[in-house]
């Protein structure tokens, strides 16, 4: 029988029981690990691991040495050390892609909500400003009366001269 495209596939029970994990927990053990693999103290440690075991199997007797000259079995730690710390180091990259993508937008409307609010305010104080120009202030008006009173003196002064 042929699956049909416009139908979910039914679901299939395995054999085994897939193993559950919480994914929040495990990123956060991830990133933790790959924060402490970026660290001088892990490259002190790892340094100082190497050395020891390099000097443990060039300089203790040839019966207690397990991993002779070639150091096949170092070589073969240090790649499955690697082969775990890349995947780790990686997941913990996009955990923080992520976290700064939510950051970024956030980021972004705020600063959409900031300049809307700019504008508003100069809107508001560009009316108050037109509003302002119309009011007659009390120096305009001192100005104005004074201007009339003079106007009022001459116009007096040229009728007793006439």
């Amino acid at each position: 029988m042929t699956s049909r495209l416009d139908q979910p596939r039914e679901l299939r029970r395995s054999v085994l029981p897939r193993p559950h994990y919480d994914p929040e927990s495990f990123g956060r053990l991830s990133e933790r690990i790959a924060r402490f693999m970026g660290t001088a103290r892990f490259l002190v440690y790892m340094t100082a691991v190497i050395v020891a075991w390099i000097s443990w199997n060039v300089l203790a007797p040839v019966s207690l040495r397990f991993d002779p000259y070639p150091f096949i079995f170092l070589t073969l730690v240090l790649s499955l050390q690697a082969s775990y710390a890349a995947p780790l180091i990686l997941l913990a990259q996009n955990r923080q892609d992520d976290r700064d993508r939510v950051q970024y937008e956030q980021d972004r409307s705020r600063n959409e909500r900031n300049i809307a609010d700019t504008e508003y305010l100069t809107r508001e104080i560009a009316g108050l400003r037109m509003a302002i120009s119309e009011v007659a202030t009390r120096d305009f008006l001192r100005s104005e009366l004074e201007h009339l009173l003079k106007e009022l003196e001459t116009q007096n002064g040229h009728r007793d001269t006439a």
